[in-house]
């Protein structure tokens, strides 16, 4: 019985330990450079860069780990697509307004619009061929 309780006492040190160091690394995520080709959306622009094309807009803010780590993967995605495909990008500390507007309640938050209009819609973490795949149902 001893034994039993100094292993699981082992066990959990160990997942909290392990837990503290995931965290650190997400945490220490660097910002990464939005490609040329992502469109950087504003509320005044938004509609403008979302009409008469297919768009992956990403809602996101500097202080999300998640976000961050979404970055390189949509710098992927928007280099791989061409024509009237598009990635953009709104942050959602500058512009309110447009999470509001979108009812965007948790982040990274990514919604797909064709012609001006919501298609669809991923929240978290996603892979640069999942949103390829997304992307071209709807291209």
């Amino acid at each position: 019985m001893q034994t039993a309780l100094i292993v699981i006492g082992v066990l959990i040190l160990t997942f909290f330990v392990f837990r503290t160091v995931a965290m650190a690394k997400i945490k220490n995520t660097p910002m990464v450079a939005d490609h040329a080709n992502v469109l950087t959306l504003t509320e005044k622009n938004f509609q403008q860069q979302t009409k008469n094309k297919v768009v992956l807009v990403d809602f996101w803010a500097t202080w999300c780990a998640p976000c961050r780590m979404m970055a390189p993967v949509l710098n992927d995605v928007a280099s791989e697509l061409s024509g009237n495909s598009h990635v953009g990008k709104v942050n959602i500390e500058q512009y309110q307004s447009l999470a509001q507007k979108f009812k965007v309640r948790s982040i990274p938050t990514l919604i797909l619009f064709k012609n001006g209009a919501e298609i669809n819609r991923f929240v978290g973490i996603k892979s640069k061929e999942f949103l390829l795949k997304e992307i071209a149902k709807v291209g």
